[in-house]
């Protein structure tokens, strides 16, 4: 097995580190592709050790680590970052294309052995009971302790590891709106919309994280915290590029999208209650605000005018919306789960 779902640490080990050091040297080599053609052998010891990271019986959390650390590296070229235009230099390249896909399909393996869906009674009843039960759950220990318990340093630790996607969000669902234009398109697009502030940079929730640390004097850079991210985090920003990339992939990506919606009012109710108890401030606790007002909007848009018509345009293969829905609820939670243990050592 390539991994295993516990883990402890969050810092990698030295060999991991060289060799991750190595790979983002690669990244900006010009002409990466013709370089390694000329020079067999050139990324042997970094797919050497792929290979033996694939391996690895033990699950070691830091070959987690790594391997989504690199998987996060290649993706993020399918976003453009307002950086120096040579960063994307090597964004074609067919080393890179398959080195992605070599971890994405050994990951993915591993995650479909973590949950089964059962797909049996009625598809829209199924989606309906899921919605109906995540808008309301039962407390999870998880979401107990960052309400009551975390501390100014751990709820700042929260911030620094959520924003790796909270600045950035929504970027992957933009990669699912182009082509024939139709009403699920177009309520997809009008989530966006929202999501990007109507349009108005103020009103953007990227905006309004990059507000909240503000307020809370830290750093507000897209990526200033990546080296405390938990693997469990990479792995669920990986897992939505994995989706949003491959349009065969299509529901399952409505599912999680679905279930992100749906969930998202209650799990920020506690981080905005912690916020609240830590006297954090009105913008230091405004990105929740705003989720826990929009996101009920959102979750019940997707249920009625996203998922529920999708069954009648694809009913063959409109359980993989469930299917996306259960993964996405189990890696949302496994990634909350390393951000609480993360903060406990506070």
């Amino acid at each position: 097995m390539l991994f295993n779902s516990q883990t402890d640490l969050t810092t990698l080990d030295f060999s991991y580190q060289e060799l991750e050091d190595e790979f983002t040297r690669l990244l900006g080599l010009e002409n990466l592709d013709r370089v390694i053609a000329e020079n067999p052998g050139f990324t042997s010891e970094l797919e050497a050790s792929l290979s033996e990271a694939f391996k690895n019986d033990a699950g070691c959390p830091k070959a987690h680590l790594f391997l989504q650390r690199i998987l996060y590296r290649i993706n993020r070229l399918k976003l453009f970052w307002y950086d120096g235009l040579e960063n994307y230099t090597n964004e074609d390249s067919g080393f890179l294309f398959s080195l992605r896909l070599k971890i994405e399909n050994a990951w993915q393996d591993w995650e479909e052995g973590n949950n089964a869906s059962h797909n049996s009674g009625n598809l829209g009843t199924a989606l309906r009971d899921r919605v109906q039960e995540d808008l309301h759950p039962e407390p999870s220990p998880d979401g107990l302790f960052i309400r009551n318990e975390i501390t100014k340093a751990g709820y700042q630790r929260l911030l620094a590891i959520t924003s790796l996607d909270g600045l950035v969000e929504a970027s992957q669902l933009s990669r699912m709106l182009g082509g024939v234009g139709n009403e699920v398109q177009t309520m997809l697009t009008r989530i966006l919309w929202e999501e990007y502030g109507s349009g108005k940079f103020s009103r953007k929730h990227s905006t309004h994280f990059a507000t909240m640390l503000k307020e809370c004097g830290m750093d507000a850079r897209p990526e200033a915290y990546f080296d405390i991210v938990p693997w469990e985090v990479l792995a669920n920003i990986n897992h939505s590029f994995f989706l949003s990339e491959r349009k065969k992939n299509f529901l399952r990506y409505i599912g999680g999208l679905l279930y992100t919606e749906v969930s998202v009012p209650a799990a920020f109710q506690n981080i905005k209650m912690a916020g609240e108890r830590l006297k954090m401030g009105e913008k230091g606790v405004s990105y929740w605000d705003l989720h826990i007002r929009e996101d009920i909007r959102h979750g019940q848009w997707m249920l009625d005018d996203v998922a529920l018509p999708l069954i009648e345009t694809y009913p063959e293969r409109a359980w993989d919306m469930v299917k996306g829905y259960d993964q996405q609820k189990f890696i949302s939670s496994r990634s909350t789960s390393a951000i609480a243990e993360s903060i406990c050592r506070l």
